[in-house]
């Protein structure tokens, strides 16, 4: 049984179902809980089951992110980062305002959670985020075209798996 806590949200993971409602009761003696059922949704993170295992997206926060750059109406890139970039000897000019950036930078970090192909690109622009630069923006601006066009992306959670 695993239990993960975070503020008032609990989420109970078991393959013991009569402990777990044993669980649940117990908790429920100490403190005033409300049973939401099967998880759908937890700090961002959707979550869909099937018989062969788990799916986990992002979709509705990658939505936001998208939305919140407003490119929402840009076409979609193919990759998140440009091959053979040279972004760290970058000599545009400085970002008039690095807090957008390390924004950006900060959600992107989030939503590698469900999206591990967006790892190298986000841990690269990280890099830059005590002196962004305009170089620097623009390529996390397709790295967001890139999730355009492939919001619902996510990751599968085998459910016969030795983990």
């Amino acid at each position: 049984m695993a239990l993960l806590v975070y503020v008032d949200d609990i989420v109970l993971a078991s393959n013991d179902t009569q402990a777990t409602q044993n669980f649940k009761r117990n908790l429920h003696t100490c403190f005033s809980i409300k049973d939401l059922g099967t998880l759908k949704y937890f700090l961002g993170i959707e979550v869909a089951r099937r018989s062969e295992g788990m799916f986990l997206c992002q979709r509705k926060y990658t939505l936001e992110i998208i939305d919140e750059c407003g490119l929402l109406g840009e076409k979609p890139a193919d990759f998140p980062i440009e091959e053979n970039h040279k972004f760290a000897v970058a000599t545009g000019p400085l970002l008039n305002d690095a807090t957008r950036y390390r924004r950006l930078i900060g959600r992107l970090i989030y939503l590698t959670i469900t999206r591990p192909e967006l790892a190298y690109a986000v841990h690269i622009l990280s890099q830059f985020m005590q002196s962004p630069k305009v170089e620097h923006m623009e390529a996390a601006g397709r790295v967001i075209r890139y999730l355009k066009g492939s919001v619902g992306e996510g990751i599968f959670l085998l459910a016969k798996n030795n983990l």
